[in-house]
């Protein structure tokens, strides 16, 4: 058999003629080159498989405005910049990937929407805020969207009226100071954020921005669930706030009203439900605030002259203070609300004296001391609360470490028994609810838009001697 063999290895031919027997040398020399092939064919497959997703900005490049763009599912690069006013309907099935570079889609029209979309994998400066989604119109709609390994989620700048639902959103894995936050809103107006699940992200930022709803939002693992700035007549109802630092925050933003929001587990040096800083005319109703370092925080609150902040029907239970005031300030009235199993109920700091030069009014208080003889459900003589030896950890800051300590419970209930010097007081409430649901429907009669079946005196009393059984009372009362 006569074959012409040609190789080339390391650049050197290699020629023989009527070959019969190969020997040593020749077969490692074909050995060596059968690898380098398969090597230089895997390497090649690696190189195509790499290869850059298609472009999903030629896709909205090609859809006329006013049109509805489906892609074909699969994954496609970004970043996108939409400037007309279209739909992307992803339909689940379409991840748009940002490389790692500035945002992944920015909305730069009036009236598009972007929907069942995955978008991941923004870039990670804080300068050029990038994230999942930035809008720079009014009239948008995101929603539906997953939106995960962003810096920043949705950032809203001189945005008003867009719509902002159902999204779930992450950040990237860093630390909680240098997350970004999950919705961010800067001088926008007349907006809708609801019904969002945020996880790990950093804050939920309302800045300079007014009239916005904020509504059945669930935000876990961050740091501020929700934190106002300069921001007036915001709503923020029904949202879900757990394992957050802080609750809610509101700085130097007036006339916000706070609805039937659930705050819990907000804990640590610095953790919150709800705090005020300067901040007048506030409607805070309905809320549940659980297991937080301190329930209610206010720091010069109300600040304008004349206002008046209003705390109703609220539940503030398991906390280790329940409210706090920075110092001895007025102009709060706190009605209806139910105190329970919180360390301390209401607390002075700042070398202030008393919380009494506010409103306090028909809250259900779990530690009163006294007794309902007419049976009309409230107390027979006011609740007060005193500082008494509890007032050193007010007023030392480092003292704050021995708070529920041994020592410092014995000393308070020794000076409770003969007090040293005349104690404070803290708290006066002339008509506390003997029971927390009572105070809770006492609240839901004073809301305007109730309407309370008229029922005269002579029917309560009538009502009151049928069923109310003195001898069974006492048998209850002693288990037996």
């Amino acid at each position: 058999m006569n074959l012409k063999l040609k190789i080339t290895f390391y650049n050197k031919p290699i020629e023989s003629g009527k070959l019969v027997v190969v020997n040593a040398v020749d077969r490692q020399a074909l050995l060596s080159v059968a690898l380098l092939l398969l090597l230089s064919i895997t390497v090649s497959y690696a190189f195509a498989s790499t290869e850059p997703y298609p472009s999903f900005q030629t896709l909205v490049d090609n859809t006329e405005p006013g049109g509805i763009l489906i892609p074909p599912p699969g994954t496609y690069a970004g970043p996108v910049t939409i400037s007309d006013a279209i739909t992307v309907d992803g339909q689940g099935k379409v991840t748009i990937d940002a490389g790692g570079k500035g945002s992944v889609v920015v909305l730069d029209t009036d009236g598009a929407t972007i929907k069942n979309l995955h978008l991941t994998n923004s870039g990670e400066s804080h300068n050029t805020i990038d994230s999942g989604v930035q809008v720079r119109g009014d009239f948008n709609v995101i929603k539906d969207n997953v939106i995960d390994n962003c810096l920043f989620g949705v950032d809203l700048q001189q945005s008003k009226n867009n719509i902002v639902r159902a999204n779930r959103i992450s950040s990237k894995p860093f630390d909680l100071g240098i997350r970004g936050d999950a919705i961010r809103l800067w001088y926008s107006f007349d907006n809708k954020i609801t019904d969002n699940i945020i996880r790990d992200s950093r804050d939920m930022v309302v800045w300079y921005s007014r009239d916005n709803l904020i509504a059945r939002n669930d935000a876990r693992g961050g740091r501020y669930s929700l934190h106002f700035m300069y921001a007036q007549y915001n709503e923020v109802v029904g949202n879900h706030y757990e394992d957050n630092s802080v609750g809610i925050f509101v700085m130097y933003s007036d006339g916000v009203h706070l609805k039937n929001n659930y705050i819990a587990h907000a804990t640590g040096a610095t953790g919150m439900g709800i705090g005020f800083k300067e901040t007048s005319d506030v409607v805070v109703t309905g809320n549940q605030i659980l297991y937080c370092a301190t329930g209610l925080y206010l720091d010069v609150s109300p600040y304008q002259p004349d206002t008046v902040n209003r705390f109703e029907n609220n539940l503030v239970a398991y906390s280790g203070i329940g409210v706090l005031f920075l110092n001895d300030w007025t102009g709060n009235t706190l009605k209806n609300n139910r105190f329970k199993g919180n360390i301390t109920q209401v607390a002075v700091s700042g070398g202030g004296k008393t919380a009494n030069r506010n409103l306090w009014q028909g809250n259900y208080w779990d530690d009163y001391e006294g007794f309902d003889q007419n049976r009309d459900q409230v107390g027979d003589k006011p609740y007060e609360l005193f500082s008494y030896a509890d007032r050193i950890w007010m007023d030392v800051p480092s003292a704050r470490f021995f708070k529920g300590s041994p020592v410092l419970e014995v000393m308070d209930f020794l000076e409770r028994l003969a007090p040293f010097t005349q104690p404070n007081m803290l708290v006066r409430d002339e008509q506390p609810m003997m029971s927390s649901d009572l105070a809770e429907q006492v609240a839901s009669v004073d809301e305007p838009d109730q309407v309370t079946p008229v029922v005269n005196e002579t029917e309560i009393q009538a009502d009151t001697e049928e069923t109310y059984d003195a001898y069974r009372a006492l048998r209850e009362s002693l288990g037996r």
